[in-house]
């Protein structure tokens, strides 16, 4: 089974995780604001079954994109386990490629996260533009990504969705991976009807796969209830392979526990036939990351 999607933060190379707590989106994060190793992620993992993973960007310095990457692969070539790596860089230059090439020599490179979410509660905004999807040099820069074969990881909210498809019709070549099955932190009913409309256009989509994670990062616990409802809903949308499992560790440790948190996805799954539930936890992960 794969783990698509978790980070490993490090101090002394994350100064802001120094300072005094921001509030962020995930609420109180004092209790990792500390080393998360590698060693502690494969402690975390154990009795999952989980046998390979995807390390996603976590917003170290933007001067030092390479460095994540530089030191995420020599994690993976001490410890295994991560089998690819989403690195980051700035599509919203005139050539995104500079960046691009500075990454390309690192063997477990898979994809690219540039986080695109934008709402109207300052809590939840992370891109200073709401349209990024929609901006021309976006679009071009994203659209390289085809020349190095490797994937974008999109983040965005529903409002955005519009936006997020005609970014990835622009972008044929790319396959998206649309992260915590679009962040859906609305559950009202008008809520859930704008999320649906904005997944069902992204799912017109062919190069866009959803990935089933972080659904605790609004609501701050390891709700099994809410996990067992957007499972369903996503995988009814997409198809289950279109679909991939992720943890967002080490954000949801804060309030669960690694193996509490993967039993919920596997409850949530437990109707499927079996070969849903493998493209979920293996299938659709390896082929969209290559691994």
């Amino acid at each position: 089974m794969i783990d698509a999607h978790h980070h490993i933060w490090l101090q002394q190379d994350l100064p802001w995780l120094m300072g005094p707590e921001q509030p962020r989106i995930f609420g109180p994060y004092r209790a990792i604001m500390r080393d998360y190793t590698t060693r502690e992620f494969l402690a975390d993992l154990a009795g999952t079954g989980i046998t390979k993973s995807v390390y996603v960007q976590a917003n170290w310095a933007p001067d030092r994109f390479e460095d994540e990457v530089a030191w995420v692969q020599a994690q993976a070539e001490a410890h295994g386990t991560i089998e690819g790596i989403v690195g980051y860089a700035d599509f919203t230059g005139d050539d995104v490629r500079p960046q691009l090439d500075r990454l390309r020599k690192y063997p477990l490179m898979r994809g690219i996260r540039q986080q695109f979410h934008w709402h109207e509660n300052p809590l939840y905004r992370f891109a200073q533009d709401p349209d990024l999807c929609r901006n021309p040099a976006v679009q071009r820069n994203v659209a390289r990504l085809a020349d190095y074969g490797w994937s974008f990881d999109l983040q965005v909210f529903a409002g955005q969705m519009a936006g997020a498809a005609e970014l990835a019709q622009a972008c044929p070549g790319v396959t998206f991976i649309l992260q915590h099955a679009g962040m859906k932190e609305d559950t009202s009913d008008a809520g859930h009807e704008l999320w649906t409309e904005g997944m069902k256009r992204l799912a017109a989509c062919p190069n866009v796969v959803s990935k089933l994670s972080a659904f605790g990062t609004f609501i701050h616990r390891n709700d099994r209830a809410f996990i067992a409802q957007m499972v369903p809903d996503t995988v009814a949308i997409f198809g289950a392979d279109r679909c991939l499992y992720g943890s967002n560790y080490p954000i949801e440790k804060l309030w669960t526990s690694y193996l509490e948190l993967f039993n919920a996805f596997q409850d949530a799954t437990r109707d499927l036939p079996d070969a849903q539930r493998s493209a979920i936890f293996h299938d659709t992960a390896a082929r969209v990351y290559r691994l």
